[in-house]
């Protein structure tokens, strides 16, 4: 089932399933880098294999700033991303809200290119990107890998609250490399407690923007 969109200011993509936009209307970009990137203390962590996984791929735009920030790292190898996405968003309509980030269009082109072409096992020299389509409760538990890290970022859960469940959330721990780590913009109270519960040690750390906080933490080897 494809995603359903409406258009806020004719630039930003708000889901109609869930009436929530699909990226920070203060700066996506800048929001995927405090959030994700430095919530998993990346680039620092990068390393020929280094894998990402992602619940809610959206836009795209998460994996775009990994990429970018994998490749002014000069990081050696490739790099592993997976993405949980249960409602895909159109090629043509994926273009149009990346087209407010002038800085990844060299880098979203060839990505682009192949997903328009059907592709969902993307392909590049320094990346291999999977979009696993499905619901996550359903697809997560039978994926035979483990993230170094994850960027949890299902619509709120205020509005989505199956994405932020305490089985699906115990899943990505058991999907978590030892001394795995996550990032999500949320400080919900029960996400936090649902990730403690699923073997991360779990911080509360400045939001982006308007948000006052988000959560991250780590899966101590002594928990795998």
């Amino acid at each position: 089932m494809q995603a359903e969109l409406d258009w806020r200011d004719g630039a930003i993509p708000v889901s109609s399933r869930f009436d929530d936009p699909y990226f920070s209307l203060t700066g996506g970009l800048s929001e995927t880098r405090h959030v994700f990137l430095d919530g998993n203390n990346l680039p620092a962590r990068f390393r020929d294999g280094f894998h990402i996984a992602e619940l809610g791929f959206g836009t795209g735009l998460n994996l775009l700033a990994a990429l970018i920030a994998w490749r002014a790292a000069g990081a050696a190898g490739q790099l592993h991303f997976t993405s949980f996405e249960a409602f895909p968003m159109a090629a043509p309509d994926m273009a149009r809200a990346l087209s407010a980030f002038p800085e990844v269009a060299g880098v979203a082109a060839p990505i682009l290119a192949q997903y328009a072409n059907g592709a969902r096992h993307i392909r590049l020299p320094d990346l291999e990107a999977r979009i696993v389509i499905g619901d996550a409760r359903d697809t997560l538990p039978t994926w035979d890998g483990a993230a170094d890290a994850w960027f949890l970022d299902g619509f709120s859960p205020a509005k989505n609250p199956e994405m932020w469940a305490d089985d699906l959330l115990a899943q990505v721990g058991a999907h978590t490399a030892p001394d795995g780590t996550f990032a999500t913009y949320t400080a919900a109270g029960h996400v936090r407690r649902a990730l403690q519960a699923a073997g991360f040690a779990v911080e509360r750390r400045a939001g982006f923007g308007t948000k006052r906080h988000m959560t991250v933490g780590h899966r101590p080897k002594e928990t795998q």
